[in-house]
């Protein structure tokens, strides 16, 4: 019940509180001691009498119950300003629990059975690796915590993720980037461990390998947002992937994708925001700098209609010629999992059965890249019916070729369309944005299937959506919902794209080509 002002990033003082603040001010205080009240029988019933709560209270009552989850604390400050930085930390220490009372949820690797186990000296050395800092100026540390035993300098400890052991040179404490070598750590200690050849963040590492454990790491978040990225500057791929490579041992929300179907290098975070940071990252600390844009997504093609048509290769030059014939139909196979179904329905020997293959090879690299706008080809069904051979001139080289030629004449004639992928989409977010949440994704072509209560003031929103439109959907939901919606998808199927969406398609990848 003070009022204070900071002077600098560090430094405040008291002042009277203002007038303005302090009808919310009480209210806030109301709502604090009535939190405080509701953590016993003694004191709610001392709150219902009137009575005032003593520092010593308030402070015993908040650390059990933040302990417990049952409260949780919230600070002010400004990480722009570095204000209110000292006093996160000291409610961090007054408040949460110290790493020596906190219980680590292991699995025996020998029968599956979990366990908890207690910051015990006196146990067999056990140590999780839960971050891993990569920095080119002070290099590669594990930060880690003894659960279990000591870990000492000069000694050996088994990975039991990795499958190899470990030797611990030296082992360090951390403030800041400053670090400080010491020869051991007990339970409940948080140290630092340089230049481990397996370690990654999460691991486990033991002095007993025939008892192997791993303990459970925070669940990682799942990265969707996607951008394609390369160096500003040609010939620096070597030097952003090895960046990258960094980074990567450091954030695990952080995936990348070689998309080799359309050729383009992918970077998913949680976030544009996120994404970035990396970008930044790679500037300030690699000295390579990479440009961000919008992925090209992963549409196919296909057709509608049924065709027959005749592919023709014929050439004559000194020597022997090339000769290959066939007739083909072409139709909708009906699945959109699978590229391509090739049969042949020959009679008579007009084609001879070993150049069947190379037919076949010709339809089989034309799906690869579909007439239309350079996208795979899905869902159609290929039928060699006739043809005719030449008994010198013919070749494998020769039938391959002709197949070509008849798969992209009969291919552009029969109602060829762009398919685009659809996402089974979930977001999740307090029950006052569903409206404008649903509003959102009717605009971006989405359909709803329906909503789900948690029963804890949130529903989750199911629905139907071009992947496509879900770009930068992270940034948009947050700002719809403050900051407390969440989403996840998965790719279902694909469908026939809208006309505009086709022809925008098209044309953009005509553009691509020039």
């Amino acid at each position: 019940m003070k009022g204070r002002k900071y002077t600098s990033a560090s430094n405040k003082v008291e002042i009277p509180i203002p007038d303005y603040v302090e009808k919310q001010l009480n209210t806030a205080r109301a709502s604090l001691m009535e939190a405080v009240a509701e953590t016993s029988d003694e004191l709610m019933e001392r709150y219902f009498e009137g009575e005032e709560f003593t520092s010593d209270e308030i402070y015993d009552a908040l650390k059990e119950n933040v302990q417990k989850c049952a409260i949780t604390p919230v600070v002010m400050g400004s990480g722009l300003n570095c204000q209110g930085m000292n006093y996160l930390l000291q409610c961090i220490e007054k408040y949460l629990p110290s790493p020596d009372q906190r219980e680590c949820i292991g699995t025996d690797l020998a029968t599956g059975e979990r366990f908890t186990a207690v910051p015990n000296a006196d146990a067999a050395t056990s140590v999780l690796v839960w971050k891993t800092i990569a920095d080119p100026f002070i290099g590669k540390y594990s930060i880690f915590k003894v659960v279990t035993g000591e870990i000492t300098a000069d000694s050996t400890l088994y990975n039991s993720a990795k499958d190899v052991d470990e030797k611990i040179a030296k082992i360090f404490i951390m403030t800041g980037k400053e670090t400080t070598e010491v020869s051991k750590l007990t339970a409940g200690d948080i140290g630092a461990l340089s230049k481990l050849t397996s370690t990654q963040t999460g691991d486990t590492l033991i002095a007993q390998r025939n008892a192997p454990i791993a303990y459970k790491m925070a669940d990682i978040v799942t990265p969707y947002e996607c951008m394609a990225y390369k160096p500003v500057t040609k010939g620096d791929d070597d030097k952003v992937a090895a960046g990258l490579s960094k980074i990567l041992e450091e954030d695990k929300t952080i995936r990348l994708v070689n998309d080799t179907e359309n050729r383009q290098s992918l970077i998913y975070g949680i976030g544009e925001q996120h994404l970035d940071v990396v970008k930044s990252k790679l500037a300030d600390r690699y000295k390579v700098n990479i440009e961000l844009s919008k992925p090209r997504f992963a549409y196919r093609e296909t057709i509608l209609k049924t065709v027959e048509v005749r592919g023709k290769h014929k050439k004559q030059s000194g020597g022997h010629g090339q000769y290959g014939d066939v007739l083909m139909v072409f139709e909708p196979s009906g699945d959109t999992t699978v590229p391509y179904i090739f049969e042949e329905k020959i009679f008579g020997g007009s084609v001879p059965k070993n150049y069947f293959p190379a037919v076949e090879k010709g339809i089989q690299e034309c799906v690869l890249k579909g007439p239309m706008a350079g996208y795979p080809v899905v869902g159609i069904k290929a039928t060699l019916t006739d043809g005719s051979y030449h008994p010198v001139d013919s070749s494998e080289m020769a039938f391959k070729m002709a197949a070509t030629l008849a798969f992209k004449e009969g291919f552009m004639k029969a109602s060829p369309v762009i398919l685009e992928p659809i996402g089974a989409l979930k977001v999740t977010v307090p029950d006052a944005y569903t409206g404008d949440v649903m509003g959102d994704l009717n605009r971006r072509r989405g359909r709803v299937l329906g909503m789900n209560s948690n029963h804890h003031g949130k529903q989750t929103i199911e629905a139907e959506i071009p992947v496509s439109e879900l770009h930068g959907y992270g940034t948009d939901l947050r700002s719809m919902t403050g900051g407390l919606g969440s989403y996840e998808y998965e790719l279902v199927r694909y469908e026939q794209a809208p006309s505009d969406i086709q022809a925008a398609v098209i044309a953009a990848s005509a553009k691509d080509e020039e």
